[in-house]
């Protein structure tokens, strides 16, 4: 293979080209770190902050959201470390199926994308309710059933706007981008011009006693919220086959998104706790409770001003969802291909080159989602997404990274983890945090057990698909030579 005239083949260009017919590598480090981030702000502070106030009962509630950085942060080092090294589409399903091939075989590849399937929907599905809460402020009259009609037009909306090709999404999301950090600032800029240090450091008694059970509770929820906030650092690990330069472009993503968005979250809590009193979030009949940033607004600028950010709040949770769908939908793309899930996903558009499957399926998913959100509430929706997700996903991939470091010393790692294996034992035990005090946080709901009973529908799929496939799934796999005959690449410091 040869690069552009007058230009040297670069490494990324031999190792990481996508197979005939397979995805175009279009995606560069700014689009890239834009989806990150378009993706991890979204909605979500905008309707978590309540929440977190609700989890801590207090302005202390900030610790949440700095918890959730830093297990962000740990997290993202991992993902920043396979990703750079094993940059194809599917992201964590890549992984796994390199790290767990030697005794499961095909099991946990097809475990993960089965879990995938359900909680990268659900996730969106939050981004869609508080779409609605927030069009709330704007149309107090707005009813149940009107909600939900919007909510689901929304969502095939978005799945009608990702059908077409790459390169006309990557300049659609970075506007989006550029409304997401617009409607972010003013927000915070609003709380600067009227902020009260009263009102955001005055803490209740007791507010951190750490031997309190009541602190741990509320700091395992606040740290399952926060996390959620910070949730779509790694969507371009599930495009890798779509980044150029995957070695480098993809832990810059990672890394710069994580940062960005660390500093935007605390400026926004504080300046929002410094305008509004925390006691109003925690009331159900109060505006802040739905729709805290506009009532910063609306206090600090007037109602016209609350408008306006309103609206630039909605293109932002659209744009959450569209980025989230957009690398979601490779997901199973690349199982299918390979053989480790069903077939039909591994089917491209002719023309545009998306898996049409893949996002068909999780537009459907998140319209469930959606629903089931609207008639329980955001912090069940939350607590169940993060649940499903962190056996197959969050603590299998820790793992993953170890294993293929012991089983694969030869694989080319264009960035390896600093502080190794440090970050990976505090995002292990962040992890086992918020899956612990799952059942307690959501009481009557039973996340635990609903994640358990979807692994188990998930082993009970796997059968069938073995069947199907007539193949015995838990044979050790060949080892997939792919990553490890590229050419060696630069250290990414």
């Amino acid at each position: 293979m040869s690069g552009s005239p007058g230009r040297p083949v670069r490494s990324d260009d031999l190792r990481a080209a996508p197979p005939d017919g397979g995805f175009v590598r279009r995606v560069g480090l700014f689009q890239a770190t834009a989806i990150n981030m378009s993706q991890m702000c979204g909605i979500g502070p905008f309707v978590t902050i309540p929440l977190m106030v609700a989890a801590f009962g207090g302005p202390q509630a900030v610790i949440g959201f700095v918890a959730g950085a830093l297990l962000a942060l740990c997290d993202g080092l991992v993902w920043a470390e396979l990703g750079a090294a094993m940059p194809g589409s599917g992201g964590s399903y890549v992984y796994l199926r390199q790290a767990f091939q030697y005794r499961t075989g095909r099991l946990m590849p097809f475990l993960f994308v089965w879990t995938a399937m359900l909680f990268i929907p659900l996730i969106m599905s939050t981004g869609v309710v508080g779409f609605v809460q927030y069009l709330g402020y704007l149309a107090p009259g707005l009813g149940r059933t009107s909600g939900d009609l919007i909510g689901l037009g929304v969502i095939a909306l978005v799945v009608l706007l990702l059908w077409r090709g790459i390169e006309h999404i990557a300049r659609i999301t970075a506007v989006m981008w550029a409304v997401m950090i617009a409607s972010v600032l003013l927000v915070i800029v609003a709380a600067a011009s009227d902020f009260s240090p009263h009102l955001a450091f005055t803490y209740p008694a007791h507010a951190f006693d750490l031997t309190s059970d009541h602190f741990w509770l509320g700091f395992a929820a606040g740290l399952t919220i926060g996390i959620y906030d910070y949730l779509g650092y790694n969507t371009t690990a599930y495009m890798g086959a779509e980044i150029k330069e995957p070695g480098r472009v993809l832990p810059r993503s990672i890394l710069f998104s994580i940062l960005g968005i660390m500093a935007i979250y605390l400026l926004l809590q504080i300046g929002t706790l410094g305008v509004i009193d925390w006691h109003r979030m925690t009331d159900p009949s109060d505006i802040a409770s739905t729709s805290v940033a506009s009532a910063v607004l609306e206090k600090t600028w007037g109602k016209g001003a609350a408008d306006t950010v309103t609206v630039l709040i909605l293109i932002t949770a659209f744009a959450s969802v569209f980025t989230g769908l957009l690398g979601g939908s490779r997901v199973p793309y690349d199982a299918a291909r390979d053989r480790v899930f069903f077939r039909p996903y591994e089917k491209l558009h002719p023309k545009h080159r998306f898996p049409m499957l893949g996002l068909a399926t999780m537009g459907v998913i998140t319209a469930i989602g959606f629903l089931i959100g609207r008639h329980t509430d955001l912090a069940t929706l939350i607590q169940l997404l993060t649940t499903v997700m962190v056996i197959v996903q969050a603590l299998a991939q820790i793992v993953a990274l170890s294993v293929l470091r012991r089983r694969q010393p030869a694989l080319k790692r264009p960035y390896r983890m600093w502080l190794y294996p440090l970050p990976s034992i505090v995002a292990f035990a962040g992890w086992c945090v918020i899956y612990g005090y799952a059942d307690k946080n959501s009481p009557g709901r039973h996340p635990i057990e609903w994640s358990l009973a979807w692994l188990a529908l998930g082993c009970v799929a796997f059968v069938l698909w073995a069947r199907v496939e007539k193949v015995w799934p838990f044979g050790p796999r060949e080892i997939n030579e792919e990553y490890l005959a590229a050419p060696e690449q630069p250290a990414v410091v």
